[in-house]
């Protein structure tokens, strides 16, 4: 296996949360493909992961009735046909309402540290809640919504296979939503093929030259490392700071004046389906994306440190986006299953 600075991983298991353990037993359900390190994944105490609890997260995910009016999903805003995101600016709730911020995948989402962008939730049971009581996305509460499903009597048989007992309460819900979305996971890329099968062929001469960028001058790894290709830390790029009322990212849950406008590193896996890009969808494509950090982001008084000046010439620009978009996977996105009447 070739060695790159981007598989290093202990930046990300040095942050680990005392509510998680590891997770990756052989004979796990869930299917894991080259490239993706399943020693690393965390999973709560209370929810082991299971085929019932994903087959009946799997359901929830597409069940509009989560929302007040029946008219918005998780997949709404997380479609699988569109990289588990909506790719839209700004996503749209109920009664046609518009979100702040960009929807981020979900694959590869089990392995981030925090959830949201400005990383409110510290893991995916917490961030399936947050949707469905939202007033602009789901419109709900999580005690009507919780109503809704006990009195559907088709999901009993689901929740007593996947829990021990026909009972529905807001938690389990949770569970197995984040559960399904445990499930959903993204490798065997170009990428993975090059560095894991020491495939010479899989990656072209630019992507390889693109991937030697990465690592070196484009300084893209002060941020961008392990598998999952994020550091899963909060950073200001500037995107959206000139705004007359920005929005000030994780300072809205930290309070601390460095978190001013800085957001959750996005993992860079399948980039070409999860356009378009930046934590207010403000970037349309991936030559955009290498223009914001070749002038080394946009100015204001909270601009990470990490960020600085690229001058990488066209040819290298070019390079860069070809690997970037080596790192497609070949997973097929998952069909909507039949809801219980």
């Amino acid at each position: 296996m070739k060695f790159h600075g981007v598989l290093i991983t202990a930046l990300l298991t040095c942050v680990m949360t005392a509510a998680a353990k590891v997770y990756a037993e052989e004979g796990d359900v869930i299917s894991y493909p080259l490239g993706i390190d399943a020693s690393v994944l965390l999973v709560p105490e209370n929810n082991p992961i299971t085929a019932e609890k994903i087959e009946l997260g799997k359901m929830l995910y597409f069940d509009k009735r989560l929302s007040l009016d029946g008219t918005v999903s998780c997949a709404t805003c997380h479609n699988p046909e569109k990289g588990y995101t909506d790719q839209r600016s700004f996503s749209e709730g109920i009664h046609g309402q518009l979100g702040g911020r960009n929807s981020p995948t979900v694959l590869n989402s089990s392995f981030s540290y925090f959830q949201f962008w400005d990383g409110r939730a510290p893991n995916l049971e917490e961030q399936a809640k947050g949707p469905i009581a939202n007033p602009v996305e789901m419109g709900h509460t999580m005690e009507a919504a919780t109503s809704v499903i006990a009195s559907i009597q088709g999901y009993k048989p689901y929740f007593k296979s996947a829990f021990g007992d026909e009972n529905v309460t807001e938690d389990r819900i949770a569970q197995a939503i984040a559960t399904f979305e445990r499930s959903i996971v993204s490798g065997n890329s170009a990428w993975d093929r090059y560095v894991y099968d020491n495939d010479e062929t899989a990656l072209s001469d630019s992507a390889k030259r693109g991937l030697e960028l990465f690592e070196g001058k484009a300084l893209c790894t002060r941020c961008h490392v392990g598998f999952t290709l994020s550091d899963s830390l909060f950073h200001n790029l500037g995107v959206g700071m000139n705004n007359e009322k920005p929005d000030l990212g994780r300072y809205d849950v930290t309070k601390n004046e460095k978190d001013k406008g800085a957001f959750k590193t996005p993992t860079l896996r399948d980039l070409q389906r999860t356009a378009p890009y930046m934590h207010d969808g403000s970037i349309a494509t991936l030559e955009e994306v290498v223009e914001l950090y070749d002038r080394g982001g946009e100015a204001n008084p909270w601009l990470d440190p990490k960020m600085e000046p690229l001058g990488l010439t066209e040819a290298q620009k070019a390079d860069l986006v070809a690997f970037l978009r080596s790192l497609e996977g070949d997973w097929k996105p998952v069909a909507e299953p039949v809801l219980p009447a």
